[in-house]
């Protein structure tokens, strides 16, 4: 097996990743051969997959900027991933030279490949930790640098807790982040879950199974279960709805947004909480 220059030192490329698959999924070229094959073994029962990535991705866009609007120029980003283009600090930086951001990312590749892509830029940084340790991404040293958590952060959450399983106690990493966040600080929030799915629940559940084939078990949750993540904070409009019925603005989300025709781009759950 072939292994790339980029990949960093030590990464077993044998082993498929959840952000090198969604990598994959949007188009981009940081994923290996096992992540490809994983993907394309999950698009046989989802073929839609990456459009609920691009919808995902779009959904993100206008959260940022609804966050900049609001005077949030904070972004802590957990589940970061591989940056693409149209990332967090791009949309941010384009609404308000002032936006400071750190991602926060477990998986390797993804902290490295940031690490290349933010070098020199001194307002956004990149933390290898785990949404499982809340406590060591607040203590962290990036952190401290770049956001005062005395004034209002928005903590982004997209397309990760599905990848938390129960026992990891989900509810309770996010309010220990949010008990860390000062009030006006808002949630920004993405989730799978087979309400919105055009396709029965026992041909998308091959998909789930994939995921648990790799140790990455893909948890589907309920609308009225993801609500739960939002204890805390008040949702705004138009509240939990599928991600392309979040305040759409298709003449910005460019060419990669979600197209409204497509049902897939409807599958799961997006929404933005304020914290009182």
């Amino acid at each position: 097996m072939e292994r790339p220059a980029w990949a960093p030192p030590g990464i077993d490329i044998s082993v498929p990743s959840v952000s090198r698959i969604y990598d994959y999924y949007l188009g981009g070229s940081h994923n290996f051969e096992v992540d490809r094959q994983t993907a394309r073994r999950a698009m046989e029962f989802m073929p839609g997959l990456p459009k609920i990535m691009q919808a995902n991705r779009a959904f993100m866009r206008r959260a940022v900027r609804h966050a900049v609007a609001e005077g949030v120029t904070q972004f802590l980003d957990i589940g970061s991933g591989i940056p693409t283009f149209g990332n967090v600090h791009e949309i941010a930086r384009a609404a308000t030279p002032q936006a400071r951001v750190v991602y926060v990312d477990h998986d390797p590749v993804a902290v490295a490949h940031s690490r290349a892509v933010l070098t020199g830029d001194e307002h956004t940084d990149i933390v290898a930790a785990d949404l499982r340790r809340p406590k060591e991404i607040l203590a962290a040293p990036e952190v401290g640098r770049l956001l005062d958590l005395g004034r209002p952060v928005a903590l982004l959450l997209v397309a990760v807790l599905h990848f938390l399983e129960d026992t990891d106690d989900p509810y309770a990493a996010v309010a220990e982040l949010r008990d860390a966040l000062a009030p006006g600080s808002l949630l920004i929030l993405t989730h799978a879950s087979y309400e919105g799915i055009p396709l029965p629940e026992e041909v998308a559940g091959g998909t789930v199974s994939v995921y648990r084939d790799i140790r990455n078990p893909l948890v589907m949750r309920t609308g009225e279960q993801i609500r739960g993540f939002f204890d805390g904070f008040e949702l705004l409009e138009p509240g939990l709805v599928s991600m392309p019925d979040w305040r759409p603005d298709r003449a910005e989300d460019g060419a990669d947004a979600e197209s409204p025709e497509d049902p897939y781009a409807f599958s799961g759950f997006g929404g933005v909480g304020r914290k009182a």
